[in-house]
């Protein structure tokens, strides 16, 4: 479904200037952007992201994941095809690497109003713009949101935060709570891995929390790229810089798309990550893709669990009025 885009400004030669994502394209006349799904037409810039998706679910938000925004509830979970990334570890590439451009992928129409509509249905408590990449279909998910929220719905990003600021600002009051992935932290790997770059990552992190929007960070660890202590505490001790109640997940890999060579990461691996985490002065440090340690939230004052999880099942939750049940400590984050 072709829709004019937002976020661009029209140049001479009938070019236009894409500032959606910090790639920044300038788009000659008939040609797509980087991502696949924008085409300037004319001198106008058209998005197909829109009003199609290719995956829509209904996940516990534990799946995003986010641990400290709603825990125990569902999420209605929708994508469209694409990305800005070339990450060669995705875990969903059959769906983020199709474009408009190269390899069309017909998905189901899905109006911003069928979205509202199946979320209410399936008693979900948010929608979650996921599985690709949410920058990418920023203007269905911008219209799904707006009307979301007036049906007292919240919306979540799970991105790589490689938005524009000024994309940030515009779905500033409707973004209620986003998970980044904070893949590297070396510039050269994003550029080699990811087609990206590091600084425009960690400025939407900062200016997601300046914003008031809820933050968690994902780190999927991969042997031999981004598994060293000197990173992983790199990573660390920026999250800590901006908060220390931030949540960090540092999630096990698994092998697929181009890096199906590379081993799974050993357990031994996320428990160092974990520790580095919580030297760094992390209050909370969370285990992913693996089972039988570092999923339960524990008191930070107290020590005490307050949510036990197994999976993506929460067996245990000792949490009241959004603080600890024992001790009375405020929790960050959004609670019910």
């Amino acid at each position: 479904m072709k829709k004019e885009a937002l976020l661009y400004e029209k140049l001479d030669n009938q070019s236009v200037d894409c500032f959606l994502c910090s790639h920044h394209c300038k788009i000659a006349d008939q040609k797509f952007g980087f991502c696949g799904v924008r085409q300037n037409l004319g001198g106008t810039l058209f998005t197909y992201a829109y009003g199609e998706v290719i995956a829509a679910h209904v996940d516990p938000v534990e799946k995003k994941p986010l641990y400290h925004f709603l825990p125990g509830t569902n999420s209605f979970s929708v994508a469209t095809i694409g990305c800005n990334f070339r990450c060669e570890f995705c875990q969903n590439w059959e769906i983020s690497q199709c474009s408009f451009r190269d390899s069309p992928c017909k998905g189901a129409e899905f109006l911003p109003a069928d979205i509202v509509k199946e979320a209410l249905k399936n008693k979900c408590r948010s929608i979650s713009y996921t599985y690709s990449e949410p920058t990418i279909f920023f203007e269905y998910a911008f219209e799904t949101a707006k009307l979301a929220k007036e049906h007292g719905l919240k919306n979540i990003f799970v991105t790589n935060g490689y938005m524009s600021a000024e994309s940030l600002e515009l779905i500033k009051p409707y973004l209620d709570a986003a998970n980044v992935d904070l893949k590297f932290f070396k510039d050269e790997s994003y550029k080699i891995i990811c087609a990206g770059s590091l600084q425009p990552v960690l400025n939407s992190i900062k200016l997601m929390k300046k914003m008031g929007i809820w933050v968690e960070i994902t780190t999927l660890i991969i042997p031999g790229q981004n598994d060293s202590a000197e990173e992983l505490k790199a990573i660390a001790d920026f999250i800590a810089g901006i908060d220390k109640s931030m949540p960090w997940h540092v999630s096990r890999f698994h092998p697929d798309y181009k890096l199906n060579h590379h081993h799974v990461t050993p357990e031994a691996t996320l428990e160092k990550a974990s520790a580095i985490g919580f030297e760094a002065g992390l209050k909370f440090v969370y285990a992913g893709n693996v089972y039988g340690f570092g999923s339960n939230t524990d008191c930070p004052a107290c020590g005490k669990c307050l949510i036990k999880r197994e999976g993506f099942n929460i067996l245990e939750y000792n949490i009241k009025q959004g603080q600890c049940s024992y001790c009375r400590k405020d929790m960050p984050g959004l609670f019910i």
